[in-house]
């Protein structure tokens, strides 16, 4: 617990460092314009009533859906996404999920903001499009009347690969769209959100930052994580868990990226009482830049030295 406190002090002051440059950055970050065609996907099955109501929630009017790129997202590619993963009934017969996705330049990350959305939270929603590598958006999901919102999801994929013209990869997609539903699902299991939210973000950025791949050192590291943030898990929700990091630890994704598109929950993670491994330590100053890692380095030296 020592060395964990005296690493997050180390954090605290190279973090402070850091903030001297962090303005020029921010600066440069929010100058670049935004080439980007804002994005709409209505759920295919909206009546006219419905779609009013949901283009109230999103706030754009008929007349200014002209600005934007509109597409329609049916009930079959619900299915089609999410059968894998959720019961016919819990997706329904008709597609109402409907999302406004917008561009942002660097730095902005995930916002998601939702509205008539009962069974997804906003850190579920970040947490699995940084998974199938999202980057830099303002996403508002939206429902004609309380629904579930796990079909959003595909219609927010669909309007990132349009907007940004790169294909989000296969693997990527099923992946996300496997821990937005083991997230709800657990969600609803420990009757807590935000710890699941907290759990899944943090047994993710240890999988990833450590590239563990190995299913029983992985069944290892949910136990310990479940057990710093006092959540008791079902042998069924834990099995679920180490399933879902199995293919996330195959995915090419990056501790970094995932940090700075979910700062929020990453941010709450550092406040609890949960281990920092090494690499993750070693990626967070790798980000900063050369100088910053090599620092960082010879903090390590001088500190291993201290306790061997």
């Amino acid at each position: 617990m020592a060395a964990k406190k005296m690493a997050a002090g180390l954090i605290a002051v190279l973090t402070a460092v850091c903030m001297m440059w962090e303005p020029a950055f921010v600066q440069a970050a929010s100058s670049k314009a935004d080439l980007n065609k804002p994005y709409i996907a209505l759920g295919a099955d909206l009546s006219d009533s419905e779609r009013a109501e949901v283009l109230r929630l999103l706030d754009v009017t008929e007349e200014e859906l002209k600005d934007y790129t509109v597409a329609t997202v049916s009930n079959e590619m619900e299915h089609e996404y999410l059968d894998s993963f959720l019961s016919a009934e819990l997706i329904g017969s008709r597609a109402l999920s409907s999302v406004k996705v917008v561009g942002k330049g660097k730095g902005n990350g995930i916002k998601v903001t939702t509205k008539n959305i009962s069974y997804c939270t906003t850190g579920m929603y970040q947490n699995a499009l940084a998974t199938a590598g999202v980057e830099n958006v303002d996403v508002t999901v939206a429902g004609p009347t309380s629904i579930s919102g796990t079909a959003a999801l595909v219609g927010t994929m669909e309007a990132y690969e349009n907007m940004t013209g790169d294909a989000i990869e296969a693997d990527n997609v099923e992946a996300a769209t496997n821990e937005l539903v083991v997230t709800s699902e657990l969600g609803e299991t420990i009757g807590d959100q935000k710890k699941a939210e907290e759990l899944v973000g943090a047994v993710k950025d240890i999988v990833v930052g450590e590239e563990i791949k190995d299913p029983q050192e992985i069944e290892e590291k949910v136990t310990e994580t479940a057990n710093q943030l006092e959540i008791s898990l079902s042998e069924e929700d834990k099995q679920q868990i180490v399933d879902l990091m199995e293919k996330i630890s195959h995915l090419d994704l990056d501790v970094s990226a995932l940090k700075q598109q979910v700062q929020e929950l990453y941010d709450r993670l550092s406040g609890l009482d949960i281990d920092i491994s090494e690499a993750d330590m070693d990626s967070f100053f790798a980000g900063i830049g050369s100088w910053a890692s090599d620092l960082w380095n010879s903090i390590k030296g001088f500190f291993g030295g201290l306790f061997s």
